[in-house]
C-alpha cells in the first residue's frame, strides 16, 4: 500500500512526538498548518519550542538515478525554532536549530534550503567539504541532542 504525502507527514510528526514524551518532553501538533507542526515543553528548561517536522518515507535514488539519500526541503523564513528531519524507514529523527540549518544544508536554491544526506557509505565528499554522508550527522541524532535543545 501506498502512503500519501499527508500520511508521511502524520507519521513523521507522530514519530518525532513519540520520541520527544520517551525523554519526558510534552509536544502538541498545530491544527493549522503555519509552518510549526509541534510545540514542545520540557519541564527540565521550562520554556517552549516551536518545530518544524520534514519526513521521508525512505531513501530514495539521487537526481532519480544515484545513489540513496534522504532530503528535506524547507523555506528558509520558516518561522519554526527547530526542524526534526525523519527518515520513517529507519526511525531515526535529526534535530536542526533554525540558525545551523544554513551552515548544514547543502543548497539554498529560490529562497528555500536542501538538505540530504547518503544511505550508502559509497557516496563520495563532497567537492566544497560539507558533510554528506548520514554518519557525519550523528550528532544531530534526536537522542544525542534533545537534552541539549529542548
Amino acid at each position: 500500500m501506498k502512503l500519501t504525502d499527508a500520511q508521511i507527514g502524520q507519521a513523521g510528526v507522530l514519530l518525532v512526538q513519540h520520541k520527544l514524551l520517551l525523554y519526558g518532553i510534552e509536544s502538541a501538533p498545530l491544527t493549522t498548518d503555519a509552518g510549526i507542526d509541534l510545540v514542545a515543553y520540557s519541564p527540565h528548561s521550562t520554556r517552549a519550542l516551536t518545530i518544524q517536522v520534514k519526513a521521508n518515507l525512505k531513501a530514495k535514488p539521487s537526481g532519480g538515478k544515484g545513489k540513496p539519500h534522504l532530503d528535506w526541503w524547507t523555506p528558509d523564513n520558516s518561522p519554526a525554532e527547530l526542524f526534526a528531519f525523519v527518515d520513517l524507514e529507519t526511525s531515526r529523527v535529526w534535530l536542526v536549530g533554525k540558525k545551523e540549518l544554513p551552515t548544514l544544508a547543502q543548497q539554498h536554491p529560490s529562497n528555500r534550503y536542501h538538505f540530504f544526506m547518503s544511505v550508502d557509505p559509497s557516496t563520495k565528499n563532497r567537492r566544497d567539504g560539507k558533510a554528506v554522508h548520514d554518519h557525519e550527522f550523528q550528532e544531530f541524532l534526536l537522542e544525542n541532542r534533545v537534552n541539549r535543545v529542548i
